[in-house]
């Protein structure tokens, strides 16, 4: 079966076990930083807190950075600059692999992180029928366990303290459905639940847990998703099934990534401000013109109307959309999309 599966953290290879940008042995702040750790650096949303966090005015965050493939490691090593090996260290690490993520932790001094930021993800797209149940569970295997295993590492210590922070990227579409992102979509949903049953119990020892929520984000990793699922073919998929997906859906998602679409920084700054916030919210929607996309799954119990709109929107109304969306282009400068990252 023909698939689309893309790793938004490197790809597969066996990542490098020496630490970059560190002294040997364990990984130490300096007195009065907070340790923060990311997954999913080598590019995209992870590269740009990374350094926006390394970069802090103030001094107040050692960032340890991580990817499975540390070959990888030269963006952010550009981005970081002068910073590198000074706020910013970077590490290799798998989320899918227990060993990886014990032998990352471990490396850290007293295993002391006070902010853990899961980035890494899998992105997974197009006609059910032609993916197979291998790959939904990759999906899932990083999506959803690879977050699982890292809260599982880094809890019992922030429990012991009785303080800490633990933020993941989730996705509006762990909040609404999206037509031709099943997978994906099914695997933030489980993600959600997770955290929301996790923060009641974290809450009690002084512990947090935040959900950052983006819409579509211009990456690297988007741009070439939408350019190699147009040519691929779909085997096991109908006609019609194939042509709404190439014909109808793809052009509409582009419309929406070119009207709505933020960069990896304005995703940055939100994060940014959760994590320093005295009392950060759970669930932070990075752009506000998706909050009324959000409220109508809210707005009826029965989900009748969130599943007819959008059947509407991609189906019916296509070509009112597309001027729509041009038109919403055109108003949403970029001043005013850098005005929309939330929370305040």
């Amino acid at each position: 079966m023909i698939r689309f599966s893309l790793v938004k953290s490197g790809n597969r290879s066996k990542p490098e076990q020496r630490p970059s940008g560190a002294q040997s042995g364990e990984i130490m702040a300096s007195s009065g930083h907070k340790v923060v750790l990311i997954t999913g650096c080598s590019s995209g949303i992870g590269l740009r807190i990374a350094v926006t966090l390394a970069r802090d005015e103030k001094k107040r965050y050692h960032v340890i950075a991580t990817m499975r493939d540390l070959k990888k490691k030269d963006k952010l090593v550009e981005a970081a600059g002068d910073v590198f090996g000074k706020t910013l260290t970077l590490l290799p690490l798998d989320v899918c692999s227990d060993e990886s993520v014990q032998t990352c932790i471990n490396s850290v001094k007293d295993r002391h992180i006070d902010i853990l930021i899961n980035n890494a993800g899998v992105g997974l797209l197009g006609p059910l029928e032609s993916i197979s149940i291998e790959d939904m569970k990759r999906v899932f295997e990083t999506n959803f366990f690879g977050v699982v295993r890292m809260i599982k590492e880094v809890m019992p210590d922030m429990k012991k303290r009785r303080s800490g922070h633990i933020v993941v990227m989730s996705s509006v579409m762990g909040l609404q459905g999206v037509v031709f992102n099943d997978v994906y979509t099914a695997s933030k949903f489980a993600m959600e639940g997770f955290c929301e049953s996790m923060a009641v119990q974290l809450m009690k020892f002084n512990v947090r847990v935040s959900m950052i929520e983006p819409g579509p984000v211009h990456t690297e990793f988007e741009t070439k998703m939408m350019d190699d699922v147009a040519k691929m073919e779909y085997p096991g998929a109908d006609a019609d099934t194939v042509r709404y997906f190439k014909d109808v859906y793809l052009p509409s998602s582009i419309d929406i990534f070119e009207a709505m679409g933020q960069t990896p920084e304005d995703v940055a700054k939100c994060t940014k401000k959760v994590i320093e916030s005295s009392s950060p919210r759970f669930r932070n929607l990075t752009n506000s013109l998706y909050t009324p996309i959000v409220a109508l799954k809210y707005a009826d119990e029965t989900g009748g109307l969130s599943v007819n709109t959008f059947y509407n929107l991609l189906f019916n109304f296509g070509p009112l959309m597309h001027i729509t969306m041009s038109i919403l282009k055109c108003l949403t400068c970029s001043c005013l999309r850098r005005r929309t990252i939330s929370p305040n």
